[in-house]
């Protein structure tokens, strides 16, 4: 259904109309699965709800709900997500099987002044499509590093990038391919906030934390299970970040997340910590810093004007195209994304020098380079270059001036 259809569907209702709620919430949800939103959001205002839906990672207005219906539309979620109606000044959480939908629902409120905030976050049912590291997209160099660095039997993973960079696809991809490849012979365990997809063959585990299993907790009870691989949902302080270590420099596989703008701002968050660089060097095998781009629609068209600077680059005209829109992109220019990423390897010489040495990030980026990475603007610079994305769409993803400010 298209935003236009959504509301008309809305405005033909009525505060007064039995199950008019109801058939909003079904229209919403059955809306957002079709196009294949991660999330939808309904924000209060003072004249009812607005309500919009992430897809490819940019949040886009869908409709709006009168302020007559608001409060019945956001009690029918709470309802479905089984959260208590009669409580609107707590954050809640809870989840909608919505029948025959590929996606489960994960329904989060939480209280602003004009009333409750409702987001509710499709997640795929069963086993997500992209399952192999190969599939992911990645640089072919990332690609080979990686699918090297999950065959070891020891040291430590880490996926760094920012939240809905696509982190948590790529480690479960990870662990995929470790399954593949040794026809579930070895003992594979998680930890998780929250267990975001089932992997068949990983003993999964989802903190608690209102009943004491936190991370650092579960983390310290794993490692005595026998684990010969583990995989550590994201990692938020220094006590978790010191017992992977621990686990990557006597015998495990581990594999994290952790949230960084960049490869070289992983580790030396890392060093900031406490860790020792003695432990970061020989623990840490290999870091992956990632990003999520959106691409083109077949609509883009030649971008025929100066191209754009982009972080002291000057584009080649030629290749270059810009976002036009169409109804197959809803009007957006773009459809589906692409993975950019860069891999920091620290048992190259000149690296581990330099976090042996406690080397700051702009250095370690530096040596880093020098040393043969490619950087994760650099291989996005190429795809704008090469027509895949637009240089707009490099700044919105990196936060780079563009040339009307750098040249203001």
């Amino acid at each position: 259904m298209t935003p236009a259809a959504l509301q008309r569907l809305i405005a033909a209702k009525k505060e007064s109309d039995a199950g008019a709620a109801t058939a909003i919430v079904e229209a919403l949800l059955a809306a957002s699965a079709e196009a294949q939103a991660s999330d939808l959001h309904l924000l209060p205002t003072a004249d009812g709800l607005a309500v919009s839906w992430r897809i490819d990672g940019v949040l886009q207005a869908l409709c709006h709900v009168p302020q007559g219906l608001a409060a019945n539309v956001v009690n029918r979620l709470k309802v479905a997500a089984r959260l208590l109606t009669y409580r609107s000044s707590i954050p809640q959480e809870g989840r909608i099987d919505a029948g025959e939908s590929p996606y489960e629902v994960r329904v989060s409120t939480f209280p602003t002044v004009f009333g409750e905030k409702v987001v509710c976050r499709n997640v795929p049912r069963g086993d997500r499509p992209l399952t192999r590291l190969a599939e992911l997209g990645l640089p072919m160099a990332v690609l080979s590093e990686l699918q090297s660095a999950v065959s070891q039997t020891s040291g430590a993973l880490v996926i760094a990038g920012p939240a809905g960079s696509g982190k948590t696809t790529t480690a479960y991809a990870a662990l995929r391919e470790i399954l593949d490849r040794t026809e579930g012979r070895r003992s594979i365990a998680s930890l998780e906030d929250p267990v975001e997809a089932i992997v068949p063959g990983v003993a999964q585990s989802q903190v608690a934390d209102a009943a004491g299993f936190d991370l650092l907790t579960g983390l310290r009870s794993l490692v005595r299970q026998d684990p010969e691989v583990i995989f550590i949902g994201e990692v938020r302080d220094a006590d978790t970040a010191g017992l992977a270590l621990q686990a990557a420099l006597t015998g495990q596989l581990v594999i994290t997340t952790f949230h960084a703008t960049d490869a070289a701002t992983a580790v030396s968050r890392f060093g900031e910590m406490g860790l020792q660089p003695y432990a970061l060097r020989s623990g840490v095998r290999a870091v992956v810093a990632q990003r999520l781009m959106r691409k083109l629609c077949g609509c883009a068209i030649p971008d025929d004007q100066t191209p754009e600077l982009v972080d002291g680059r000057r584009l080649a005209s030629g290749s270059v195209r810009r976002a036009a829109g169409c109804e197959a992109c809803r009007q957006t220019g773009y459809a589906g994304r692409i993975a950019v990423a860069e891999l920091l390897l620290l048992d190259q010489p000149k690296v581990a020098e330099a976090v042996l040495d406690r080397a700051d990030a702009a250095t370690l980026r530096t040596t880093a380079g020098d040393a043969g990475m490619v950087s994760l603007v650099d291989q996005a610079t190429r795809l704008v270059a090469d027509g895949v994305t637009s240089g707009s769409e490099l700044v919105r993803v990196f936060g780079l001036p563009s040339a009307s400010r750098r040249e203001a």
